[in-house]
């Protein structure tokens, strides 16, 4: 129980930041901000509560909040397994120190920016609710609009849509103006070569992957292994 109250503790943070980076770039209208109107869908979908989005909204418009920069950082773990991380900090300094630092105590190592974009391709995924759409139907709609695979997750009895990362705001606007119902829409980094590695090497990973999930400023991490 505590372990899955955390993890919506982290949820709630990430989304909160996205926020608020969100309302320093688009304004806190989310009718004039596509960006922040997908954002609120993601909170509510997620349970967060409205005066936690409040006060995300708030941070973003005071005058003495800290200005966060979106930051990554890409290595390598142990047996090879690449490592991508995402964060939102307003101490860059001190977010790459920790970071560097869990790389090393866990047998792996921080290297360059960029150093991994030949094995994660960045896209946008959307989910928007099942009324008994036609999912060929709806693909070939989507394609004209960035997106490369549609299908429908039945555990969830939603569509996934994914596309390139650069079609996300015409897959939005597409899907807004249809009457879609959005579940959620974000980024992800889909590797495009996996590593298969022993129970024992996948636990020696998964120890790095925890420790720096467990940092305030990481908002996501990524990883190849299969």
């Amino acid at each position: 129980m505590f372990k899955r109250w955390d993890h919506m503790a982290k949820t709630f943070t990430r989304i909160g930041k996205d926020i608020t980076l969100a309302v320093k770039g688009g304004g806190s209208d989310p009718s004039l901000n596509s960006r922040l109107r997908v954002l609120l869908q993601n909170a509510r979908a997620a349970n967060m509560p409205k005066d936690t989005i409040e006060r995300a909204i708030k941070r973003a418009t005071a005058k003495d909040q800290d200005d966060y920069k979106e930051m990554v950082y890409e290595g390598y773990g142990p047996h090879g397994v690449a490592i991508l991380v995402e964060s939102t900090t307003d101490n860059p300094t001190r977010t790459v120190a920790n970071v560097r630092s869990y790389f090393n105590k866990l047998g792996g190592s921080l290297g360059t920016m960029g150093m991994l974009d030949f094995i994660f391709d960045r896209k946008c995924i959307f989910k928007i609710a099942n009324s008994g759409q036609d999912i060929e139907e709806l693909e070939f709609e989507l394609i004209d609009y960035g997106a490369e695979e549609v299908f429908l997750d039945e555990e969830k009895d939603q569509i996934n849509i994914y596309g390139e990362f650069t079609s996300f705001g015409s897959l939005q606007s597409y899907l807004e103006e249809k009457g879609f119902e959005i579940i959620e829409a974000d980024f992800e980094r889909i590797p495009n070569d996996t590593k298969s590695l022993s129970e024992e090497e996948a636990a020696e990973v998964e120890k790095l992957i925890e420790r720096i999930e467990e940092d305030d400023d990481v908002q996501r991490v990524y990883h190849n292994m299969g």
